[in-house]
Formats: C-alpha cells, structure tokens, sequence
C-alpha cells in the first residue's frame, strides 16, 4: 500500500465520474492536467492533438467563455483574456508592427488611449486620432499613413458617439487595412460588428457580459485564422484568464438580453428626463431623436444601450458636487453591472488626458458618463434631482464669487 501523503494527494484529486450533463459548466480549477503518457502530452502542447496541458495555455471554462462570446457575437472563435485591455493589447499587436500606423476613433477609453500614445509608441508603433464620423478623414488617414488598422468603438468612451461600422468597415477594407472594434458598451445584444464587417471585436467582459461587477476578463472574437494569430500572444504575453472568473462571466451571459432591454428603457427615460433640465447643457444618447448618432443607431444597433453621457453648466466643479450628492449610484470608474455607476471622465477613466487632448476628444470639463443600471427609473430620477440642485448650488456660489 502507497504511504498516507501519496495516498492523500490521490484521493483528493481524483475526478469523479459524472455521467449527466451538468447544468452550468463546470470551473476547472486547475493549473496543469495530466496525460496518458509522455507522446500524447507532446502532442496536446503543441497543437497536434486537442486537449489541456496547462491553463496558462488553455482551460475547459476559460475555453467555453471564449466559444460562448464568439457564437453571440456570430464569429468563428473566441478567446477569453484575464482583462479587456489585455484582449485589446492582444488584438492589436496580432497586426500591427513596428514602423507601422494605427488609425484610432478620438474618443476613446483612456486607457486605451493611453496604450496607443505610450506603450505601442515606445515599441515603433504610431497612432493617428481621427473622428469616426468623418468617413472622408478616416479614408484620407488611412491613405496617408498605410495603416493596418483602424480601431474604433462601437460607441464611445465617454462621449457615447455610435460609429457608422458598416461605412467604416468599407473604408478600411478598401485600404487594406482591419476593422477592430471594442464592442463593450453595446454588447452582442445590441450590436454584433462582426456582421458589420469587423475582423476582431474586443470586449471589456469585466461590464455587460459579466453584468454583475465581480469579476475582471476580456475576450476577443473573429475568424480561425485571426484568432490563432492572437493565441500564441494570449499564451506567452500570459494574459490568461482563470477559470472561477470565466465561470462568472458565463453565469452572466444567459441573462444578457434582459438586462440589456431593461438598461436600455431607463437610460431611455432618463436621457430624456435630463435634456430638460435647468444646468445640463447637453445629453449624449443615441436613443434620443435629436441625437447627432440616433440614425445610426437606430438603423445599427438593436437596442440603444445603458450608456449615456450628460454635460453640466458649470464645470468639474459642479460635476464634482453632482457626484457628491448622489446615494443610489455608485462613484467609481467601471460600468455595464446591475447598479447604476456615474462618473467624471476627466478625472477619471481619461485621467491620463490634458486639457487639449481631453478638447479634442470632445470631453467637456462637465461632462459626467453614466452606466445606467437596474434600479427602479424613479429612485435614480430622484438621486438624479439631488446631484442637479448640488450642481446648480455650486455654479451659483462661483458665479456670485
């Protein structure tokens, strides 16, 4: 008989034999698993035959996320990522090389940004900020510089723009280069680029997809041949996700749909509550029919999402005080999960912009995005009503001084 310890380490993981098919997938929380000898491990590591050696290269649940955001996105494959940057790291640097151009959307996540001018820019690689709506600007730009790709988000952060992405997918086709697009303040639900015309769609999985604020990932999606050229990254960059947070992500995604459409009627009411009202200068949502992107949106998107962007009369300062006053939204930097979240971009998820840069990007000093969530329509009216009357308090207060 073995001794206790080696005993130990069997009993405790040995699999047991399940004949049913579970009701979720199950989590594969393991690092490494074991093969029936030294010729089939070969095999499974380098490709030759499918399987799992090491979940820093591929695990079941990780797997499963990826297939599952690729069939809602109607692509050919996925991968799942620890975060959303690393999947939009991963998908760039697939295609773009050193001494090459990207064409970028200029209204775009912060950080994002803040990969495109700083980390690619040390490695050899140049961005050229364009406004996607300008079709004529994003072909001259692609013309000139021989860009490979053109990034753009299928609405964007923070200024809740909707690009035309079929008109752009034209565009950047015609020029040789790929449409890659971050697709997380949609969803699948409400718009899938691949059908578009898009290559490569990147997702924040951390928002929507997940839904519930719990958990950190990323995925990317587009045809077998994209996606293999964008694993070997995954692998040796080690932007793995592991297998507990891809089960949260898959928990959320059966409930996508409802979540989307009930997001999308309070964003709605609320857009449409606040362009009445007395200190807001502005409302960006696609839903509302004044809205410079409403066409697109209606003719694109399937619902208009729970994203909506407000400009306030008087500044940082009153959107600083709007904040404050709050107590049923939540002030913090994410967005996409069932509470309501608001917050101030140029302090926050475009902290890395000045001034200029946050001029160009069309953020107003005001300006306040909020991630609408699931609460009742009335209570986040009413918290609305208070940061207003904070908002106009303050702007008073510095108009007098």
């Amino acid at each position: 008989m073995a001794g206790f310890s080696t005993r130990a380490i069997r009993a405790a993981t040995t699999a047991p034999q399940v004949n049913q098919v579970p009701s979720s997938v199950p989590i594969y929380q393991a690092a490494a698993f074991s093969t029936a000898d030294a010729a089939e491990l070969g095999d499974v590591l380098t490709g030759a035959t499918p399987g799992y050696a090491y979940s820093r290269i591929d695990n079941p649940t990780t797997a499963a996320l990826g297939n599952a955001v690729a069939e809602l996105e109607g692509a050919e494959a996925g991968l799942a990522f620890a975060t959303g940057m690393a999947a939009i790291h991963a998908a760039i640097v697939s295609v773009v090389r050193a001494g090459q151009t990207i064409v970028a959307t200029r209204a775009v996540y912060g950080t994002t940004r803040d990969l495109l001018v700083r980390v690619l820019s040390g490695l050899g690689i140049a961005t050229e900020f364009v406004d996607p709506r300008d079709l004529g600007a994003v072909d001259a730009a692609l013309a000139r510089t021989g860009a490979p790709v053109l990034y753009v988000e299928t609405i964007s952060n923070p200024t809740i723009v909707v690009s035309d992405l079929a008109a752009l997918a034209e565009v950047a086709h015609r020029r040789g280069a790929l449409l890659l697009v971050d697709n997380t303040f949609a969803s699948p639900y409400a718009c899938r680029p691949v059908e578009l015309g898009a290559d490569l769609v990147m997702h924040s999985a951390t928002k929507y997809l997940s839904g519930h604020g719990d958990v950190l990932a990323g995925a990317v999606v587009g045809s077998h041949e994209r996606i293999a050229a964008i694993r070997p990254i995954l692998v040796d960059v080690g932007g793995a996700l592991a297998p507990l947070a891809a089960f949260l992500v898959l928990r959320g995604l059966p409930t996508l749909a409802i979540r989307m459409e009930r997001h999308t009627e309070t964003a709605l009411d609320l857009a449409a509550w606040l362009a009445g009202q007395d200190g807001v200068e502005r409302v960006h949502y696609p839903g509302l029919p004044g809205d410079p992107s409403h066409s697109v949106a209606v003719r694109q998107l399937h619902v208009f999402g729970g994203m909506l962007a407000f400009e306030l009369t008087g500044g940082r300062e009153a959107g600083r005080a709007f904040l404050d006053a709050m107590v049923v939204a939540e002030r913090t930097a994410s967005l996409g999960a069932f509470r309501t979240i608001t917050t101030a971009p140029p302090s926050t998820t475009h902290r890395q912009l000045d001034e200029a840069a946050l001029r160009e990007a069309g953020i107003a000093p005001g300006l306040l995005r909020c991630s609408v969530g699931l609460e009742d329509v009335e209570d986040l009216r009413a918290d609305m009503e208070m940061g207003l009357a904070a908002a106009r308090k303050t702007t008073r207060s510095a108009t007098r001084s």
